[in-house]
């Protein structure tokens, strides 16, 4: 009888043993070297490769091809584009009226034709300026304008360009004494067709002789315009 309880203890001994042998075996490296290759086969095994982009984009395609519609090339397409300026100085955009500000004008007598004047206006702005009509003449102490000359009216108006000059004339009297005894006119005021604001065109010192016969021509482009 005890011989038989001792023999059942002794296998269970036995199956104990056996079972410590073998965690003693994995944990002297069997198990470890299974890892290890694991763990090297992952390190050898080729990297993830990048996700191909989808057909159709603007990346995708080779250099030189063309964008496909509805993609961007950043250059403002689809946007209604600014009219050019026009850079002609006759453009009538570009052009101004000759006022007082933007004119400089001189008076002087001239020898032919007798008792005749010459005005020399001169553009000193930036811009074209257009002459309307004729000069508004005011001498020192007049109550009324001269009438223009309807003969000397030129086909188109006269238009200076910056730095260029144009011309008037002004007949100061009579050489018959049909425009009455007359005066010494000292000073001179030019005025200009839609404006309000007179230039001063300075006179020689000992003034100028007019009568009641005072004429004034067209603004013309030439002196020989102006006083034939």
């Amino acid at each position: 009888m005890r011989a038989s309880v001792r023999r059942p203890r002794l296998l269970a001994a036995a199956s104990l043993a056996i079972a410590a042998l073998a965690l003693t075996a994995c944990d002297k490296g069997e198990g470890v070297r299974e890892e290890g290759a694991a763990t090297q086969a992952s390190d050898t095994a080729p990297q993830d490769k990048p996700t191909p982009k989808p057909e159709g984009t603007a990346a995708s395609k080779a250099p030189g091809e063309k964008g496909t519609s509805g993609t961007s090339t950043g250059k403002g397409e689809g946007r209604a584009s600014a009219p050019a300026k026009d850079t002609d100085p006759n453009a009538p955009a570009n052009r101004v009226p000759c006022t007082a500000d933007n004119t400089r004008i001189t008076a002087a007598p001239v020898s032919r034709p007798l008792n005749h004047m010459l005005l020399t206006i001169t553009n000193t702005g930036s811009k074209m300026c257009d002459l309307a009509g004729y000069p508004i003449v005011k001498f020192e102490g007049a109550q009324s304008v001269p009438p223009v000359m309807e003969a000397t009216k030129p086909q188109a108006v006269t238009s200076l360009a910056p730095g260029k000059k144009g011309y008037a004339a002004v007949i100061l009297s009579a050489g018959d004494g049909s425009g009455g005894e007359g005066r010494t006119a000292q000073s001179l005021e030019i005025g200009f067709q839609g404006s309000d604001k007179m230039a001063e065109a300075a006179l020689q010192a000992k003034g100028v002789h007019i009568d009641d016969s005072l004429r004034v021509s067209y603004w013309v482009t030439t002196v020989e315009d102006a006083l034939s």
